[in-house]
């Protein structure tokens, strides 16, 4: 007589297991590559199997966070991680890279987190390269979330997985994702703190934003969107002719700081799309020569996609390119 062993899915098991745990929660442990199986982290909720019994464990935090120390990892000359667990992933990018591909096999943040993760690439600094990554990353896929331009510095983060991803992305949604930007841009504001609200309209190419009236917006016929941008002056230059600011968005827009600190007549120092000094037929006039817009995302503060109520937040230091620059404003050298 053969007895056939009921099947059900991971999901019911672990629900199971754990009852007083919402059904909804449990399914994100799932997803996030906190449930494993004889040893083997499954990521399927509905996968059928028969009663797992002890072999069924729920992993701790302490196991899925990668300890990245106070410096992060240093894993690309232009990437450095800053924190890594199953379900987020946050780096500091270096300027003149892309945040994520925008085409196959093109080179980004993102696709160099994935190359190492998956150990085609080993770390840049040697004293991370020889530490081994723990199996359990291995099958970790970065996800898009946002991101920053090419030329601009800075954090930004990654989900791990749908589910993390999809609660980022609400979070960008809602406002509730804190950016704050430092800006060094030509010219001084009359205020030294306020908020920049304004329509912006994508060009064809998508390659620049134009502001456009209230009026202009409400055209049903017209693609645009609104911007707000809340800044506060934290440093003049005035042998320079300029003003070291820090921004904070309030909604997450194309070239969103670049268009509008133009604007508002304060361009980005090394702007070659916005600050009319640097197109390519400007006239021969006086500018800072700086390789790219003077733009770093410096502070990102977000809650943990699986973790309700817990708000995390990472700083990335200037560069050396931004570093120098401000060196050189306060020595009076620019």
């Amino acid at each position: 007589m053969t007895i056939e062993l009921t099947k059900q899915p991971l999901l019911d098991w672990l629900v199971r297991k754990f009852p007083e745990t919402p059904k909804k929660r449990a399914k994100q442990w799932i997803t996030a590559g906190r449930v494993s199986v004889n040893g083997v982290i499954i990521r399927k909720p509905h996968e059928q199997m028969t009663d797992p019994g002890g072999s069924l464990q729920l992993l701790g935090q302490h196991s899925t966070t990668l300890e990245c120390g106070p410096d992060g990892w240093q894993i690309h000359p232009r990437v450095n991680l800053l924190y890594l667990d199953s379900a987020l992933a946050v780096v500091n990018k270096g300027p003149g890279l892309l945040s994520v591909p925008s085409e196959p096999n093109e080179l980004s943040a993102l696709s160099i987190l994935a190359d190492f993760l998956a150990g085609k690439l080993r770390a840049y600094d040697r004293g991370i390269a020889g530490r081994s990554l723990p199996p359990a990353y291995r099958s970790l896929v970065p996800l898009p979330v946002h991101r920053l331009d090419q030329y601009t510095s800075g954090v930004f983060c990654m989900g791990m997985n749908s589910t993390a991803r999809q609660h980022l992305i609400e979070q960008l949604k809602a406002h509730t994702m804190r950016r704050e930007y430092v800006a060094y841009v030509e010219g001084k504001l009359a205020q030294p703190k306020g908020t920049w609200t304004n329509w912006l309209k994508l060009s064809e190419d998508e390659l620049r934003q134009f502001i456009i009236s209230p009026a202009e917006a409400k055209d049903p016929k017209v693609e645009a969107q609104e911007a707000i941008t809340h800044y506060e002056v934290i440093t003049e230059f005035p042998k320079a002719g300029v003003t070291k600011l820090r921004l904070r968005l309030e909604t997450g827009r194309k070239h969103q700081i670049r268009a509008q600190a133009a604007f508002a007549g304060v361009p980005l120092v090394g702007d070659r799309t916005y600050h009319p000094k640097y197109h390519a037929d400007a006239e021969r006039k006086p500018r800072i020569e700086f390789e790219r817009q003077a733009l770093h995302a410096e502070v990102l503060t977000l809650e943990h996609p699986l973790k309700p109520g817990l708000q995390m937040s990472w700083t990335a230091a200037l560069p050396k390119d931004l570093a120098k620059l401000e060196n050189m404003l306060h020595a009076g050298q620019v």
